[in-house]
Order: structure tokens, then C-alpha cells, then sequence
């Protein structure tokens, strides 16, 4: 059996509307930090956001050598890019992590566990060990997004 988290729906039951939906199947782990499934039906805004950096608007790298300050930043600006194109946090489906082989992974959670707070539906997530950043060195980790927005 299939358990429903949240249906996101602009109109219960209103099928020609769009709706997405996160699923934990029966006898898969149930983890507050991301879903195992999400699914879209219907007229749904599809939003992309690349590899967001801890990257201020000047340009400057935030946080050098601390990754929960490189990955507050992170957040900050996929928050950013998805409020300009008229989605919000609640709207990420997917999400793929790329970490600095070498760095630890805990504080980085901790941070982006913090910054999800107490909204529902985690999205569905993959955690990617990389080599680094060759063009941004002192870069530690990276995110991209996939938002879904019910029409």
C-alpha cells in the first residue's frame, strides 16, 4: 500500500487542476528529511534551479572551510531562484546534493534540516560525493533543484 503525505492540489478534487503528490511506500524507510517518491498530475509549473554555490550577489564564496555556513547560503539562494520564478521550499520534489568527498556530511544536514523546518513532504533527494569544485575551490558543496507547482 501507498501512503499520500500531501497532496498540493490548488482545488481538492478539481481535476483539471494540477496536484503533486509525495508517497512513502508501505515498507520503505520514513525519514523526515526526504520522500521516496513524488508524483505530478495535471497543468503543473515544472521549475529547474542549477547548482546553487555559496556564492554571494558580489560574488564572494561564503563560509570557507565551514560547510553548515556554505550550505546556509546554498538554501538562501535556491530560495532565491525559486521565489523569482514563483515557487517557495514547499515546491521542491527533487533535490540532488553534491558534497566535497572529504567534508562531513552531518553539519550539512543538520543546516538544510533546519532551514526545511516544520513544512511537510521533504522532497525526494540524492547526497553525491564529488572531488570538488574545480573552477570554485573553496566551494564544499552544491545543490539543484527540481520545484513543482501545481497550476
Amino acid at each position: 500500500m501507498v501512503r499520500t503525505d500531501h497532496n498540493t492540489s490548488s482545488q481538492p478534487g478539481d481535476s483539471s487542476r494540477g496536484s503533486v503528490q509525495y508517497l512513502n511506500p508501505e515498507g520503505m524507510l520514513k525519514n523526515r528529511a526526504f520522500s521516496q517518491v513524488v508524483v505530478a498530475s495535471g497543468p503543473v509549473k515544472i521549475v529547474y534551479v542549477g547548482a546553487q554555490t555559496p556564492v554571494d550577489e558580489t560574488g564572494t564564496i561564503i563560509g570557507k572551510g565551514d560547510i553548515a555556513a556554505q550550505t546556509e547560503q546554498v538554501l538562501k539562494n535556491l530560495e532565491t531562484c525559486l521565489q523569482a520564478a514563483g515557487a517557495g521550499p514547499e515546491h521542491i520534489a527533487q533535490w540532488n546534493v553534491y558534497i566535497v568527498h572529504d567534508q562531513p556530511v552531518r553539519p550539512a544536514f543538520e543546516a538544510s534540516m533546519h532551514w526545511w523546518g516544520e513544512r511537510p513532504n521533504p522532497p525526494a533527494n540524492s547526497v553525491v560525493l564529488v572531488s570538488g569544485f574545480p573552477l570554485l575551490p573553496d566551494v564544499l558543496l552544491a545543490i539543484d533543484a527540481v520545484a513543482l507547482v501545481p497550476a
